[in-house]
């Protein structure tokens, strides 16, 4: 029995004294008086406990204002792009003058049954993000695949800017080839400059250097004096953020209807794009859109020494070790080129054809 009925009972059926109930219970005299006359004026319903909630929250978010939040957060689901809480505040801040936070967002999400919380994550602060100081001083690029509606497989390649995450190509190819991939590269080049440096996995479309030789991108990047990098084998994280595009636009490309031909494949890339360009705030920028942050500092130009590939040349980049010596594999064996003990730990461009090597530093 709890005490209010206990005390209840002891004034009404008992007749006891305020005084001497609330001197067995504990209690003050009041609270057992205010007790005995809720239950006169209602009945055992009325000493029931009570919420202790305030009945109206200063400060909470208008229901009119939590309405358009779901409304934002339905609108970018459909479109098949980010709907997190940074996203929504941003689009909500065009048109409303106060805004509440990113987490009263989130709990509003929560609230209305649209987020579950997910404790299991890794916390954001155990990531490690590098990037680019100058927009053009990298470009990431890879290739990915996609299907068409009457399930033909094309493939999409894919040109980020590293340091704003600016997409300065995405085009739909029937088959990646590396001449095909160039001439991408050569287009986004011709609208937003050439990048300093060019960072890529190792797929063939981009680098055949264990093949022995160069193919057309490499043989073009170093006439351009641009720097050429390649992730290590099986480590996708080196090139994280056109990675992270791809999925980025495979949800998108998820969400709209499945496309008939190239033609229309590319249509619906080109209006992701220009949207993920010109309005998708980023939360690494600052909340702001790539077309920003890629403006927003001078652009990085090709810096390295231009050099003209022959046929038959390999192309190798290495590192002049400490006793000022390079290292390549003629035959079956290890050879050990003396470069010059001024020159140890200059990065060097080889180009190796037959017993000739030609070694040059970046000036």
């Amino acid at each position: 029995m709890d005490l209010a009925r206990y005390a209840v009972e002891a004034v009404v059926l008992e007749g006891r004294s305020y005084r001497e109930v609330a001197g067995s219970l504990g209690r003050s005299k009041s609270w057992v008086g205010k007790v005995v006359t809720r239950y006169r004026e209602g009945g055992w319903e009325a000493i029931e406990p009570r919420s202790k909630a305030p009945k109206r929250i200063r400060h909470r978010t208008p229901e009119t204002l939590e309405d358009q939040i779901v409304w934002i957060r339905k609108e970018l689901s459909d479109l098949g792009v980010d709907s997190g809480a940074e996203t929504i505040r941003y689009h909500l801040a065009r048109s409303h003058p106060e805004v509440p936070s990113v987490t009263t967002i989130w709990r509003i999400l929560r609230r209305r049954g649209f987020v579950t919380p997910q404790p299991h994550k890794r916390p954001r602060s155990s990531w490690k993000w590098f990037e680019a100081d100058l927009p053009n001083e990298c470009w990431q690029s890879d290739v990915t695949h996609w299907r068409l509606g009457d399930g033909k497989e094309v493939e999409i390649v894919n040109f980020i800017d590293d340091h704003s995450g600016l997409v300065v190509a995405s085009k739909v190819l029937p088959k990646a080839t590396a001449p095909s991939v160039l001439r991408v590269f050569k287009q986004a080049a011709a609208i937003w400059g050439s990048p300093a440096a060019l960072l890529t996995d190792n797929g063939c479309v981009y680098t055949t250097w264990h093949r022995g030789g160069p193919n057309v991108m490499q043989t073009e990047l170093l006439s351009l004096g641009i720097d050429y990098r390649h992730s290590r084998p099986y480590h996708p994280q080196t090139c994280g953020k056109v990675e992270r595009f791809h999925q980025t636009l495979k949800a998108f490309l998820a969400k709209q209807d499945a496309a008939s031909s190239i033609e229309e494949l590319q249509s619906q890339i080109d209006r992701f794009v220009s949207y993920y360009n010109l309005f998708r705030p980023h939360r690494a920028l600052h909340r702001r859109t790539p077309i920003e942050a890629f403006y927003s500092r001078d652009r990085a130009r090709p810096s390295g020494p231009k050099i003209s590939v022959g046929p038959g040349v390999r192309v190798r980049k290495d590192r002049i070790d400490k006793d000022g010596k390079v290292t390549l594999r003629h035959g079956t064996g290890l050879h050990h080129v003396g470069v010059g003990r001024a020159h140890k730990g200059k990065r060097v461009t080889l180009l190796v054809k037959g017993l000739d090597v030609q070694v040059i530093s970046k000036d």
